[in-house]
């Protein structure tokens, strides 16, 4: 059996349908080269994994390379899925994510505040993260410094926001705080919110780690979902 590897995942829209927010030449340049390094750089570490019978082998070393190149494939690829041109990106949250939001920080404005401040005080390299913790059925802004420190076993990804300079250079320059505003107009608030129920829905099957399952059963859980949302 062939050995599966990372490949770059296509964008779900054209690089550039989210200008002029997001430039065609910062977007292609985002998703072609830096996250294509990433890319190159896990299936690096998996050929020195492959390989480690016959090389000396640094187990520590090669495991802190694994989490820095896996993590940045992943977080780009919620990125760009957190993302969505006019008129499907922008607005506001609804349906489960928006009752959350105003469960757990008051409104939806304090929310954006919150992770606004997040975003703009990342330290270098990193990302401001909306998550939300199985144990305590709640909504956590957190920071992930580069791709892989910081980040908490069991709190689960539902947006992200790419705060590295490669990020906005070209668009922004140094200028973080204007990005980090030009955001809000391209998040897609159906797949955070599609992210959220899949999430609260293996929490309450049970099926912590069978999410492709939770995928594909969605709808057919739909309307047993929804009658257990009102009970909330």
């Amino acid at each position: 059996m062939a050995k599966k590897i990372y490949e770059l995942p296509p964008l779900p829209y054209g690089y550039g349908d989210l200008a002029p927010h997001i430039s065609e030449e910062q977007l292609q340049i985002h998703h072609e080269k830096h996250h294509q390094a990433y890319v190159d750089g896990a299936n690096a570490i998996l050929n020195k994994f492959d390989s480690r019978s016959n090389l000396e082998f640094d187990v520590k070393a090669v495991a802190k390379e694994l989490s820095f190149h896996v993590g940045g494939f992943v977080l780009h690829k919620l990125f760009w899925e957190n993302m969505a041109p006019a008129p499907k990106g922008g607005g506001a949250p609804t349906g489960t994510l928006a009752k959350y939001i105003n469960r757990d920080f008051g409104s939806f404005e304090r929310f954006k505040q919150e992770f606004s401040q997040a975003a703009i005080s990342t330290e270098g390299s990193g990302w401001a993260v909306l998550t939300v913790c199985r144990a305590t059925d709640r909504l956590f802004i957190t920071q992930i410094e580069k791709h892989n420190v910081n980040v908490i076993p069991h709190f689960q990804v539902l947006m992200v926001l790419d705060v590295w300079e490669h990020a906005y250079y070209l668009d922004y320059k140094n200028v973080r705080p204007d990005y980090v505003g030009a955001f809000w107009n391209i998040v897609n608030w159906e797949e955070v919110n599609r992210r959220l129920e899949i999430e609260l829905l293996a929490g309450s099957l049970n099926l912590v780690d069978n999410r492709r399952i939770l995928d594909i059963k969605l709808e057919e859980f739909k309307e047993n979902f929804d009658n257990w949302l009102k009970t909330i």
